[in-house]
């Protein structure tokens, strides 16, 4: 992609510093404090040191093929001692919980290795993916993170996921083309833009000829917009990107050996992973506009390389949605 340019090392550096000590602050407002606390925020920070120094100018990519993927099964024991410290300095620590968050994070190393010198698309790959992000999806592990409180659960969890989808596909399975970078410049604003407001054109009047959604703003979500819309990329948007577009996305096409199959395969696919939410089954108005939606996200990665923008677009449509619009 032309015209971008990339997070840089300080950079996050910066966004680590601040978002670390925005939360100890916040936590110490709230009346958190002592060992419990300070190992919460610490294994907090190393989650999310992984999320922002791999992306900051493709340095995860460019250790994975430093190393090789024999270095991938010791980086993903990793996530693994930092659960542990968090279990034992929360006095939280059971063995059950031990024995699932290994087998977790564990079973996709072991079945990406199973996999060999398969190229990317082999079938161990899908069940890799579809053994990190199912258990997200259904909130298995929410209850795996007990201190401070149950909110905390879906975040930690989220943070995880992604640890352990990165040590599994960049180092184990040494994948390229994969987009986990950070990017921004005229022609990345431009795809954002333009892919939003497509998106926003067909969506918009498709939800509500099909009764799914009705404009209502309301006005009380506005006090908290920055932090719901920092959630939502954080919590939401950049983990599905990371598994649809930058994983299945990217195997589908090579796969079929099409990029166009591979991008119409995992919108289908993005879509038929909705069909259960808000609490019907089958969804099949969500699941529709959520298949119409990854046709998007999937073309701004395509466009961008990356899977920031892609992402970007994907929270400013959920945060739009849930600031000016209500689910039928």
């Amino acid at each position: 992609m032309s015209g971008g340019r990339q997070l840089t090392v300080w950079t996050a550096l910066g966004l680590w510093t601040a978002a670390v000590a925005s939360a100890a602050v916040y936590g110490a407002w709230h009346g958190f404090g002592g060992r419990a606390f300070a190992a919460a925020i610490g294994v907090f920070a190393f989650f999310l040191a992984v999320q922002l120094f791999f992306a900051a100018g493709n340095l995860g990519e460019r250790l994975a093929r430093r190393t090789g993927p024999q270095i991938g099964i010791l980086v993903c024991t990793i996530p693994f001692f930092a659960y542990l410290i968090y279990l034992l300095g929360t006095n939280s620590f059971t063995w059950w919980r031990v024995a699932i968050s290994a087998a977790y994070i564990l079973a996709p190393v072991l079945i990406a290795i199973s996999a060999g010198s398969a190229r990317p698309g082999a079938w161990q790959d899908y069940l890799a993916m579809l053994a990190i992000f199912l258990p997200l999806k259904l909130r298995w592990l929410n209850g795996f993170w007990p201190y401070p409180g149950a909110r905390i659960g879906y975040m930690a969890t989220a943070l995880l996921a992604m640890s352990v989808a990165l040590a599994t596909f960049l180092f184990v399975r040494q994948f390229d083309g994969i987009g986990y970078n950070i990017v921004w410049g005229g022609d990345v604003a431009f795809n954002i833009a333009l892919h939003f407001g497509l998106l926003a054109l067909i969506v918009i009047p498709l939800g509500t000829v099909l009764h799914f959604i009705r404009f209502d703003p309301a006005q009380a979500h506005w006090r908290s917009l920055p932090l719901d819309a920092l959630g939502i990329f954080l919590l939401t948007a950049m983990p599905e990107e990371l598994l649809f577009r930058g994983l299945l996305q990217n195997s589908f096409s090579r796969t079929f050996s099409s990029q166009a199959g591979g991008w119409i395969a995992a919108s289908v696919v993005f879509g038929l992973a909705h069909i259960n939410n808000n609490g019907v089954f089958p969804n099949w108005r969500y699941a529709l506009l959520a298949a119409i939606a990854g046709i998007f996200y999937g073309r701004t990665w395509r466009k961008t390389g990356s899977i920031f923008p892609a992402a970007i677009v994907h929270a400013l449509v959920d945060t739009t949605w849930h600031l000016l619009f209500r689910t039928l």
